[in-house]
């Protein structure tokens, strides 16, 4: 805990923003850090709650997937222990300032201060933790003190794949993370925008995981530039971190038109531009003086409204197909579940319109370009025989809006499985993604493990981040007949 009476003596404190003109006019972060001793007070908030509820791994609800110790580095923090800190939240997390920059914070909706009053600022204070740790130069190379002589394939460099090849490396196996991109990162790289987290963060860490002895490949496609069967016979377990690559389409009259892209085709330009790239003009994407319609209202869709304001959009309407969201925490989600209530992102803060209940019946357009969308609103019906509301159109509510370029953000239906997955002969789960459980994360192939979103379909950075270091601990015992990698505690404390 903190300060015994700091959750009474403090308010929530979050972090302040950017003027909205200046950061629209540039690609750096949004955020503001907040001061040493800002910190210190929010950290001293956390109470003496008995139960760390934050700290537990619940799908579906709050808390921490990683099982982070968050009552003892906010004590630390409080206390200015801050070293102290930093070892103990790597100590379950490697790579807190992922995390901190860009996790929704479920830990913070399972906060016991939450249950009448504004959770501690969980998220705030760990992206301090570790950004103090790189000011003080605290943050080294961990290289083993022996080799084991075994191999270990990782198949994609996203946070599931870095998190597993570190802990890999740290406990003595060669490590080889293959990337079909030209950089490392996956969806950190190329997904999420550079005004949410900067890449020099993806860059230093990986400085650090090549001095731990990791070996990267970019550019290199498995399953097309190596085979297979090659990868299988040049290492003795192979890891699948392949992410959910495969997006939801839409399936309306006129999606052939020009000017209708996913979101993750148009993503990637702006923060390989960011890199100091040319994109070829005959494939660039580009919002500029145009009318931008984004289908879809998750993490994904926002990143396209904010990457659209600054390229200066002419307009910018994001469309939901579910009803808006409660200003306050709905009923059916009581703490500490995740809530369900309206999150406005710092992108929607920042301009555009959103739309809710509505429904993209076709596009339509002029010389082969779109122009219009046309749709309909809609409603929640009764539910199916899954208990699942029925999605009603309501009679009369026809729309149409301008539209020159339109963004699929609709989520992602699993990892693809032409190429690596079938020529590696894996299995699919009733859902598409690579059949794997978490006791074991081995795959239908002997010595094939997978991870993160390949494994569990579309999900959060933290939850790869854990994935991936559990899946090490599984591959190290499978290699070694026993592992020294730390394993999950379900409450988050630190095994014995």
């Amino acid at each position: 805990m903190g300060k015994p009476t700091g959750f009474l003596d403090f308010p929530r404190k979050g972090l302040d923003y950017r003027d909205r003109e200046d950061r629209l006019d540039d690609w750096k972060q949004v955020a503001c850090d907040l001061s040493e001793e800002t910190i210190q007070k929010q950290a001293s908030r956390c109470m003496d709650c008995g139960i760390p509820f934050c700290s537990t791994p619940n799908p579906g609800r709050g808390g921490c997937p990683l099982g982070n110790i968050i009552p003892d580095w906010n004590d630390l923090v409080y206390r200015g222990k801050w070293e102290d800190a930093l070892a103990r939240l790597h100590s379950t997390n490697n790579f807190p300032e992922f995390t901190g920059s860009i996790c929704p914070a479920p830990c913070e909706e399972a906060c016991c201060v939450a249950y009448n009053a504004e959770a501690v600022t969980i998220k705030n204070v760990e992206l301090a933790i570790v950004n103090k740790g790189w000011d003080e130069d605290w943050i080294k190379p961990m290289v083993p003190s022996r080799r084991t002589g075994r191999s270990v394939a990782v198949v994609g460099s996203g946070p599931a794949g870095l998190a597993a090849a570190q802990q890999l490396c740290r406990a003595g196996h060669g490590v080889t993370v293959f990337e079909k991109s030209d950089r490392v990162g996956g969806l950190l790289r190329y997904g999420i925008p550079e005004f949410k987290m900067e890449k020099r963060l993806i860059d230093t860490r990986l400085e650090q995981m090549k001095a731990e002895g990791v070996s990267f490949q970019t550019g290199v496609n498995v399953g097309v530039d190596i085979s297979a069967a090659d990868l299988r016979k040049s290492f003795d377990a192979v890891l699948l971190c392949l992410g959910a690559e495969h997006g939801r389409d839409l399936s309306v009259e006129g999606r052939e038109l020009e000017g209708v892209h996913y979101a993750m085709d148009f993503l990637p330009q702006q923060n390989k531009r960011c890199h100091g790239d040319e994109i070829d003009p005959s494939v660039a994407i580009l919002a500029k003086d145009k009318h931008v319609i984004v289908l879809g209202g998750g993490d994904t869709g926002s990143d396209c409204v904010g990457t659209s304001l600054r390229q200066g959009a002419k307009s910018v309407t994001s469309i939901e197909l579910l009803p808006r969201p409660p200003e306050d925490p709905s009923d059916t989600t009581p703490w500490p579940m995740w809530r369900m209530m309206y999150r406005s992102s710092s992108s929607h803060d920042e301009g555009g319109v959103q739309e809710f209940a509505m429904m993209t019946k076709r596009l339509s357009g002029e010389g082969g370009r779109v122009k219009k969308v046309h749709g309909v609103h809609v409603r929640l019906g009764e539910p199916d025989a899954s208990g699942r509301p029925q999605i009603e159109e309501v009679p009369g509510s026809e729309f149409e809006m301008d539209a020159d370029l339109v963004l699929l953000a609709m989520g992602f239906l699993g990892p693809v499985h032409e190429g690596l997955l079938d020529d590696l002969g894996i299995e699919y789960d009733g859902r598409g993604n690579v059949a794997a459980n978490t006791a074991d994360y081995g795959t239908s192939q002997a010595g094939i493990f997978a991870a993160g979103d390949c494994r569990r379909g579309q999900s959060l950075v933290v939850w790869a981040i854990s994935e991936g270091r559990e899946a090490a601990r599984i591959v190290d015992d499978y290699l070694m007949g026993d592992t020294r990698l730390q394993a999950r505690n379900s409450l988050g404390n630190a095994p014995a």
